[in-house]
């Protein structure tokens, strides 16, 4: 299984060619796609696409929240805020849920960067 963000999703629908959308789209043929519970949310809060999405995303598998995530989620978000390095709580927890169930993230913010180096995430 393989995550994808909600920016390299949203280019991915757009239609934009690009090396993250290209990977969703791999993922995607070979049912390997996972989102992160934060990033349904985030992609669906868009009212004019909402109806469209929703039966293209409601069938992804999703990444459950675990015991203790939000404890988990607090603590590495605290390891980078104290490394003075951006860490937004929807961010925090789309890496969490990706560390996890130990599966990789497809992105293009660059944020998440700091999350793989100090927090234990993987990159696509």
């Amino acid at each position: 299984m393989i995550a994808a963000d909600t920016s390299s999703l949203i280019a991915f629908f757009a239609g934009e060619r690009a090396p993250d959308t290209e990977q969703i789209a791999q993922a995607l043929q070979g049912g390997q796609i996972a989102i992160p519970p934060v990033v349904l949310t985030e992609v669906l809060s868009d009212a004019t696409c909402f109806a469209q999405l929703v039966p293209v995303v409601s069938h992804w598998p999703q990444l459950d929240i675990t015991q203790d995530y939000w404890l988990r989620a607090a603590k590495i978000r605290a390891i980078l805020l104290e490394k003075k390095l951006a860490a937004k709580i929807p961010d925090t927890l789309i890496a969490q849920s990706c560390i996890d169930h130990d599966v990789a993230l497809i992105t293009r913010d660059a944020d998440f960067r700091h999350f793989a180096k100090y927090c234990g995430l993987k990159l696509a």
